[in-house]
């Protein structure tokens, strides 16, 4: 069981290592926040991705069918959200360091925002149903426990990333960047964000 968490955490930490809108989320509120900021929007997205591992590894056939037939809708609503966040992020005046208490009262909903909006890229589902399958998690000869025990693995290894990470901002530029500086890392992060929204809606074009 001990080696299946640990596959688990390792699958986790390695879907979840590549920067995407998420790793940038997390990036600049760890910037503009703190830590405890950045790590919430972490913890929403390993969440997300501990409920894709779950439908993935107990196999869960008719749920990731209907995700994946109506990727399409989702992933449109996720690119439309962040097309809104990033617009918004643009337009956000950098907070003063004496403001950074103001955020810790935000937390539950860059968590919850976070988890929604992983959960708009079903296209991890498949990422996991390939690797579960090939280390033979999800199949008939596979208890349900082993499979927990990797979704736990996963969880526990995706919220290991966005503890480095954050705490690797938070800790190496938070206090060090100047407030001049942190308009114009609003202004980058909107713009990559919206780009990403953009991305997110080409499979309409």
């Amino acid at each position: 069981m001990v080696e299946i968490f640990l596959k688990g955490l390792l699958i986790g930490f390695a879907i979840a290592a590549p920067v995407g809108p998420i790793g940038l989320l997390c990036i600049h509120r760890s910037l503009m926040s703190g830590f405890k900021m950045g790590l919430m929007i972490g913890l929403g997205t390993a969440l997300a991705d501990g409920v894709y591992g779950c439908v993935a590894a107990l196999g869960l056939t008719s749920i990731s069918s209907l995700l994946i037939s109506h990727q399409l809708w989702i992933r449109a609503i996720g690119g439309l959200f962040l097309i809104y966040f990033g617009i918004k992020l643009f337009f956000t005046h950098a907070p003063h360091k004496t403001q950074d208490k103001k955020f810790d009262k935000s937390v539950l909903h860059a968590c919850t925002t976070t988890f929604f909006l992983t959960l708009t890229n079903p296209m991890t589902i498949l990422s996991f149903i390939a690797i579960f399958a090939g280390l033979g998690i999800g199949t008939l000869h596979s208890t349900y426990i082993q499979a927990l025990m990797m979704v736990l693995g996963v969880v526990f290894g995706s919220a290991l990333w966005w503890i480095i990470l954050s705490g690797a901002v938070t800790f190496f530029l938070h206090k060090r960047i100047a407030s001049s500086y942190l308009k114009i890392i609003n202004r980058i992060s909107g713009m990559t964000i919206i780009v990403f929204g953009i991305f997110a809606l080409k499979v309409f074009v």
